[in-house]
């Protein structure tokens, strides 16, 4: 069995990372609340960023809760991901799902990233 933590490796840790990918943003995944840009990467696997602002977001404890549910999301589908960069941006009124809707709403965001890189890939 592989380990499923959530290593920096897996993680967007400097301005320049998330500058990459809001420029260079290949795919963009919506959904309710949310919305997840990406784009590829040459590390062989994905690492994520993520931006709840206090606009979209207003209380701490709500925008943390999002951050966990997104990280844990990832580290349990991380093998299944391609290699990109990914940031998740939280929109008005995700804060208002419940933990089983969010956790279903991520998981299907995941399946049309790697169906859209899938796609990408075998175009080319």
């Amino acid at each position: 069995m592989s380990r499923q933590d959530f290593p920096r490796r897996l993680r967007l840790l400097t301005a320049g990372d998330y500058r990459r990918v809001f420029d260079t943003a290949a795919y963009k995944v919506h959904g309710k609340g949310l919305l997840a840009l990406a784009t590829p990467n040459d590390l062989g696997h994905p690492r994520l960023g993520l931006v709840f602002s206090k606009k979209n977001v207003r209380r701490a404890v709500d925008r943390n809760r999002l951050k966990r549910l997104a990280r844990e999301s990832i580290r349990l589908q991380q093998q299944r991901l391609p290699s990109v960069d990914i940031v998740i941006l939280a929109r008005r009124g995700v804060h208002e799902l419940d933990n089983d809707s969010l956790h279903r709403q991520l998981h299907g965001m995941w399946k049309r990233l790697a169906r859209d890189v899938q796609k990408s890939k075998t175009d080319d």
